[in-house]
């Protein structure tokens, strides 16, 4: 049901709020991260997982990247799954974060920090546009904090270097701004640092808690999808990494309880 390696805290937030499905998770680790690569390359690679997943028995597939979410889910949507099962779906991150974005700023001004293919693709910028016109928004690319966290120096002093760059980078466009968006699965690891930068009166956003609502609000309006997918309460991991002991000592990280992961491979 879940795909991308970093997606691991918005797959927590899902769960945590339905834990009654039967879930996998897939995380392309041998080809992570995803934030610089072209847009082919990252339709291929989603398209591959999707497959994979779809092959796995999961009729509906969250791209829980934003990279992804951003570069191919449009091409997925309107072309791919055309020689699918019209039963199934594919759901990204930025729609739901779009919508309702504009409820957590006084000041109708807000930053978004994200990798550079997400910042470039202006994604967000048309989304949020079309929920919330009036709506000043901001971007910053931030390419170094996803390195330094799936290196696991996120936490050590010499990161914070590199976290104040971005942050300031971004209030540097504007004064007004009142709220950050972290439109990445992994900035959440590193919220507490950001914050720390930040001047008080501005509050940052991680995802997890929005896709997962927004899924739930989904299903509601689809019984027939909700009713397809299977439920014993069930979690299966897999990598594209044979390395499966080291996926799942970061993943563990990630998602705040122990993986046990088996490797797969998604290119045929």
């Amino acid at each position: 049901m879940i795909r991308a390696t970093a997606g691991l805290p918005f797959f927590r937030s899902i769960f945590n709020q339905l834990p009654q499905y039967d879930y996998v998770y897939l995380g392309d680790t041998a080809r992570a991260p995803y934030g610089n690569r072209s847009f082919s390359a990252i339709h291929e690679y989603t398209w591959e997982c999707v497959q994979k997943l779809f092959e796995m028995g999961c009729p509906l597939v969250i791209l829980a990247c934003n990279t992804a979410s951003a570069k191919a889910l449009r091409t997925i949507q309107q072309q791919d799954l055309k020689n699918e099962d019209p039963a199934k779906r594919v759901l990204g991150v930025i729609r739901p974060t779009a919508e309702v974005i504009g409820t957590y700023t006084n000041t109708n001004q807000i930053g978004v920090l994200g990798t550079k293919g997400t910042v470039q693709s202006g994604s967000y910028l048309l989304e949020i546009e079309h929920f919330f016109p009036d709506l000043k928004v901001y971007q910053q690319a931030a390419p170094l904090w996803v390195p330094l966290i799936e290196n696991g120096e996120h936490d050590n002093p010499g990161a914070d270097y590199f976290i104040k760059e971005y942050t300031d980078k971004i209030m540097a466009q504007s004064p007004e701004i009142d709220t950050l968006l972290l439109a990445c699965t992994h900035y959440p690891l590193i919220q507490d640092k950001i914050n720390s930068f930040l001047p008080p009166h501005v509050k940052t956003v991680a995802q997890g808690d929005i896709v997962a609502a927004s899924l739930i609000d989904y299903l509601h309006r689809h019984p027939e999808m909700e009713q397809s997918i299977t439920k014993n309460g069930t979690q299966e991991f897999y990598t594209t990494t044979d390395d499966t002991a080291d996926f799942d000592n970061n993943a563990t990280k990630f998602f705040g309880a122990e993986v046990k992961s088996k490797f797969v491979s998604v290119t045929g």
